[in-house]
């Protein structure tokens, strides 16, 4: 039997005047009224012939919030015609009028010839301009280290790369003016990107990635520095420099730093610097480090009696639970720091969950190499000895041990989140080019998206809209579907009533944080 046919048609909508993007020119009013587009035109000096960066740069924007995951996807963006007609008004809104009026002539004119007008940047253009971030001399270095077999080298920024990150200074700088916090707690992080270009290296992991290391601050929700590494540079390697590079983009108002990190961050030359209050603005500061559990620790863990040990309570819905865990603190002095009365105090907390599946008599030194996490033999009070999955950290913090401990693993739900918000919802999981600078800008422009979206969450949206994902975003904000209409020389968007009042609402309240005190 034949399969009747659903009762609809396709048709061509010859206007012209159609856009599946009804509420994505609202990121680009967003980023002129809270400073990007001129924090761009002040600090970028790149542009591409025919395009300046601000067109570079905005396009490259609305491709990431718009689910664009590679250049050629520009394309999309171009064959929204009413899209394209609404990005072409709105880029030249700042020229004065006479020359706003001969343009808008032209493109008009050309429209009705058929002729091709572009509001977008082409493939090729926005390939010349990422290009133009990349450093030769920095290559050659980067290869010569290969060659001599050197594992770290990170390649120095160039001035188009530093200007990014001033474009996101500004950018976080907006938005703690309307959140104002004195305290930035900072999430540092690395991410293995994987990818198939030819000059990228091999990670720990065992693939060809990049490994970006991210600085996140948990206040405000946003990343707001990120040093761009190759795949196979160590995870602790020149981490005390790039804190010192990111602190210098917390903007005026923060007078405290704390730092929260993974194993990674288990570094002497860092943590010293944070404790001793080396850094020239914020002076010490506080931390609480995953510790490696060496066997010099182990052996004073062995020498703590059950009474030292407190179980680690969780609390839901106002009651104390039992995790299964305990935490004691140890005495633990590690050779890499040395000792000094004039030091600071470092603290050890050990963690420990008893093993719930029995070891075989005889195999207890192959299982402990086959487990993916250190453990320790101790003896309980009936003297019976018992295996324990083994974890430690290392603070500064004078709070409550129980009180650290949870503190630290407040970052790791939240650290992968922003990771996975990075690699999946947006751009951060492909990379245009063999070339490292190019690369390293293409980064760091997906984290401009990514704040400018945190910005329209907060700011903009509403507390409702905080805790959700880019899907849900672009499922009921950006992708509406929209007419447009030119009366008395005004271009109206036009939209289902459903979608109407929330997006003239976000219109008024992006109109409404111009001229807003601060927070």
């Amino acid at each position: 039997m034949a399969q009747t046919p659903l009762p609809f048609q396709y048709q061509a909508e010859k206007s012209g005047q159609t856009t599946a993007f009804g509420g994505l020119p609202l990121y680009f009013e967003l980023a002129v009224l809270s400073g990007v587009i001129a924090s761009i035109t002040k600090h970028l000096r790149v542009r591409e012939a025919g395009w300046d960066d601000i067109a570079v740069v905005v396009t490259l924007l609305l491709l990431n919030l718009a689910g664009g995951t590679h250049v050629e996807d520009i394309n999309r963006l171009e064959q929204d015609a009413g899209l394209r007609r609404i990005m072409f008004l709105a880029m030249i809104a700042h020229l004065p009028r006479r020359q706003r009026r001969q343009r808008e002539r032209d493109w008009f004119k050309a429209e009705k010839r058929g002729e091709p007008n572009r509001a977008f940047p082409s493939t090729s253009s926005v390939f010349r301009y990422l290009e133009r971030f990349h450093d030769p001399e920095m290559e050659r270095l980067r290869k010569e280290a290969l060659a001599e077999g050197r594992k770290a080298f990170i390649p120095v920024e160039t001035e188009a790369q530093k200007a990014l990150w001033l474009v996101v200074r500004d950018q976080v700088g907006f938005l703690h003016t309307h959140r104002p916090v004195t305290t930035a707690t900072v999430d540092m992080d690395a991410t293995c990107v994987e990818t198939h270009k030819s000059t990228a290296l091999h990670c720990y992991k065992g693939f060809a990635a990049y490994q970006p290391l991210n600085f996140y601050w948990h206040e405000l929700d946003t990343v707001f520095y990120s040093e761009f590494r190759d795949g196979n540079v160590p995870a602790g390697f020149g981490l005390r420099d790039a804190l010192v590079r990111a602190l210098d983009q917390l903007p005026e108002g923060v007078e405290k730093v704390l730092l929260r990190s993974d194993s990674a961050g288990y570094c002497w030359e860092l943590l010293r610097y944070c404790a001793e209050g080396r850094n020239k603005r914020f002076g010490k500061i506080d931390f609480a480090v995953s510790a490696d559990v060496s066997d010099s620790l182990k052996q004073e863990v062995a020498k703590l009696s059950e009474e030292d040990w407190r179980p680690l309570m969780e609390e839901s819905d106002g009651q104390k639970i039992q995790t299964g865990q305990e935490y004691a603190e140890v005495v633990y002095v590690p050779k890499g720091i040395g000792h000094s009365k004039r030091g600071p105090d470092y603290r050890f907390i050990v963690i420990r969950e008893k093993l719930a599946q029995l070891e075989l008599p005889g195999l207890e030194d192959e299982r402990q190499q086959q487990l993916p996490f250190p453990t320790i033999r101790l003896i309980d009070e009936q003297g019976v000895p018992l295996r324990y999955k083994l974890h430690a950290l290392v603070t500064t913090l004078d709070w409550p041990a129980e009180q650290v401990i949870w503190w630290l693993r407040g970052r790791c739900g939240k650290s992968e989140q922003v990771h996975a918000v990075m690699k999946d919802d947006l751009a951060g999981g492909t990379f245009p080019s063999r070339l490292f600078g190019a690369n390293a800008a293409w980064w760091a422009m997906m984290i401009i998206a990514l704040n400018l979206n945190t910005t329209m969450k907060q700011l903009v949206l509403g507390d409702s809209w905080v805790r959700r994902r880019m899907k849900a975003v672009r499922y009921h904000f950006i992708h509406i579907a929209a007419r447009l209409v030119v009366h008395a020389r005004q271009l109206v968007v036009k939209v289902a009533a459903e979608a109407l009042a929330a997006l003239q609402e976000a219109r008024r309240r992006i109109h409404a944080l111009a001229n807003a005190p601060p927070g």
